[in-house]
């Protein structure tokens, strides 16, 4: 129980005092939502890897999934793991911090310090709840946008990023191309299918049917609906492992038992492994922040920006892209980055693509995948060659 509550206290004191550097932005500086709001005073929480060259060419913007966060390579402040990225990112790593300044900020709307709906709403003197205006990934990138001129960088050298984070990355490609010298989008797509707004549509729910969730309301009212977000973490994670991953790991494999208790108590691993997910989880995120992150990704359609035509978002641009996809994601299957790759072939653009082979489902991004690691390092040593003239 100690271990619980110090974890919430962790998780609490990053919302107003994070463990990394933080980007407060003006009051008079506004960013206009595309669900209409215009807010001053963001705040942008973000941590940095490596050193800024003098002519600041060598800038990377890691974009992090859903929920992820921006400490992509460093112990986590909350759970005391190593970074969610950190087998990708780092010295001697593709994405090398000994060559590369990289940066990665937690995404408006997020818990770890950059303004969401736990954030202080400073009218009211207490969290915004479901008063925070609605986010978008175009809102996201915006936010991101404002950090990188805080940083004095004009053009990332790349912008790199998995699932939430690929989708990101597209959207930094449209709304700056000028700004983004090359792109890795990373088993992601487009748009959000009609499945995958239906997962999250079950996830929200679970967290709103929970009776502590309030109305949204339940940071002011002293409760947390941890096991409705639990639940949608469970049901979210089975969709980012494949069937051949789950039965290589569990199997029908009982948990500390060697027969059924014919009741309801975990007696398979997977029951056992999936309630250890959810209630790890619910200690170091906000149940809103989930509500919003999800919706934004509901909500991503880079085509409808152009009259459904994706080609014509990228049409003209100097950006490079590598795409990656896995074989066995079906949240993110290879057919949507295909879609992404094509539309790109169409706009003229210069574009690279691999599908890795694995069995590790959507999850595959975030491990030790040595052909994802061969691509992504040749891709940035190309196009660094190129952009550095050697």
């Amino acid at each position: 129980m100690n271990e619980v509550v110090t974890s919430l206290t962790a998780a609490a004191r990053q919302l107003e005092a994070p463990d990394s550097a933080v980007l407060k932005l003006a009051p008079e500086d506004c960013l206009e939502f595309e669900a209409g709001a215009r807010l001053g005073g963001l705040s942008i929480a973000y941590q940095t890897y490596g050193e800024l060259n003098a002519a600041k060419s060598n800038a990377i913007l890691v974009c992090h999934a859903l929920t992820g966060d921006q400490h992509v390579a460093n112990v986590h402040p909350v759970t005391g793991k190593p970074g969610w990225w950190q087998i990708l990112v780092g010295p001697g790593k593709p994405v090398d911090t000994d060559r590369f300044f990289v940066i990665c900020a937690n995404v408006l709307g997020g818990c770890m310090g950059s303004t969401g709906p736990a954030s202080i709403n400073p009218e009211t003197g207490e969290p915004w709840g479901l008063d925070f205006p609605l986010v978008t990934i175009r809102d996201m990138v915006s936010a991101q946008a404002r950090l990188v001129d805080h940083l004095g960088i004009d053009t990332l050298f790349a912008v790199i990023g998995g699932s939430m984070g690929g989708m990101q990355v597209l959207q930094w490609a449209a709304s700056y191309p000028e700004r983004v010298f090359a792109a890795v989008p990373i088993a992601t797509a487009a748009r959000h299918s009609s499945q995958n707004i239906a997962f999250h549509e079950v996830g929200r729910q679970a967290v709103m049917a929970d009776p502590e969730w309030c109305g949204g309301r339940y940071l002011t009212k002293g409760c947390r609906p941890t096991k409705g977000l639990a639940v949608a973490r469970m049901a979210a994670h089975i969709t980012y492992l494949s069937d051949p991953a789950l039965h290589r790991k569990f199997g029908r494999n009982l948990q500390d038992r060697e027969q059924f208790t014919f009741g309801f108590d975990a007696d398979f691993q997977i029951e056992s492994y999936l309630r250890h997910q959810g209630m790890s989880f619910v200690d170091r995120f906000d149940a809103n922040s989930y509500l919003y992150l999800t919706r934004a990704m509901d909500y991503f359609d880079l085509a409808a920006e152009a009259d459904g035509k994706l080609a014509n978002v990228f049409m003209g641009t100097k950006s490079r892209f590598c795409v990656v996809s896995f074989t066995s994601d079906w949240l993110f299957p290879t057919e949507e980055n295909r879609k992404i790759v094509h539309a790109l072939n169409a706009s003229g653009a210069r574009v690279s693509f691999v599908e890795v082979e694995s069995d590790k489902g959507h999850d595959a991004f975030l491990l030790n995948e040595p052909v994802m690691f061969d691509a992504i390092s040749g891709f940035l040593d190309g196009a660094w060659r190129v952009r550095s003239g050697a």
